[in-house]
């Protein structure tokens, strides 16, 4: 019988991407020899139970990193700092220290300084999820043929990464490795600058006067019902998110405006060949997320 990736694997936080790990380790038999769950939520930790999603269940991350091989961090990326001071003494020798944040140089920054001499420090980030929260919200196949992108800091343990890059090949997903600089400027475009739109849209139809926002919610469009799927997520999770990756989500939204304004006046002109070009190349960028099996 094959080896397990870790004989005992901790997951601090038992939110959506948790609970999605632990549902997917199920279709991974063999991976994972004993899995922990600790959330500070008495209600989340208990759920989890009668869900079966772990072997143990603590709500003092110290007391569940103990004896772990492997431990990821799966809490908004504002509580990590905390948590890894408060784990950082009970972490045991040769543990991998990983986490699914979506802000990569806040993490290293966080993390990094915590992080005992003999574990190594693997941040990792899939891409993939949902605007629901919770243990329930978990999905088996969540990771399946998505990206998980890996930020080693500089000399992390090959062997290490290697293994992170192994726990998330089997939980179905695609792995790269970047820079945490690089990382946060891709996904301030393809991520942060998106929910920070959605946002906003939902709420300026939020502050339209009573009768149009009734209006505006009855007759709902395709486009703005989409937007409010994207603005129903976990606002403590998006709000650590933005104040985390606010120099590459400020300069995306900077870049964004100056070519809304760009739209704007080409409406305003009657410029229509403008107005096709940006149309198509956005229906290219759409066909191409297809072809490569994205949406």
């Amino acid at each position: 019988m094959a080896e397990p990736l870790f004989h005992r694997l901790a997951l601090i936080g038992i939110g959506h991407i948790g609970s999605s790990i632990a549902r997917a380790l199920k279709l991974a038999p063999g991976t994972v020899e004993r899995l922990v769950i600790s959330d500070t939520s008495p209600a989340h930790l208990k759920r989890a139970e009668e869900l079966g999603l772990g072997d143990e269940y603590f709500a003092d991350p110290a007391e569940a990193v103990q004896g772990a091989d492997g431990v990821i961090l799966c809490t908004p990326v504002g509580s990590f700092a905390a948590i890894s001071q408060t784990i950082a003494p009970h972490l045991a020798p040769d543990c991998i220290l990983s986490d699914v944040g979506s802000t990569k140089q806040s993490v290293i920054r966080d993390v990094g300084p915590h992080v005992p001499q003999g574990v190594s420090f693997v941040p990792a980030h899939p891409l993939a999820g949902t605007e629901f929260s919770g243990p329930d919200a978990g999905l088996a196949d969540l990771f399946k043929g998505r990206w998980c992108l890996l930020t080693p800091p500089e000399g992390a343990d090959e062997d290490a990464v290697k293994k992170i890059e192994a726990l998330w090949t089997a939980l179905g997903a695609r792995t790269a490795r970047m820079t945490a600089a690089h990382h946060d400027r891709v996904i301030a475009i393809v991520s942060h600058l998106p929910h920070l739109i959605a946002f906003t849209i939902c709420g300026t139809a939020d502050d339209l006067a009573d009768e149009t926002r009734e209006e505006v919610l009855q007759f709902a469009a395709s486009g703005f019902r989409d937007f409010t799927r994207i603005a129903a997520s976990d606002p403590v999770m998006w709000r650590d998110i933005f104040i985390n990756n606010k120099d590459a989500l400020l300069e995306m939204f900077a870049r964004f405006s100056e070519d809304a304004q760009s739209m704007a006046r080409a409406v305003r002109w009657n410029d229509t060949g403008y107005i096709e070009d940006r149309i198509n190349r956005s229906r290219k960028i759409r066909k191409s997320l297809i072809d490569i099996k994205q949406a």
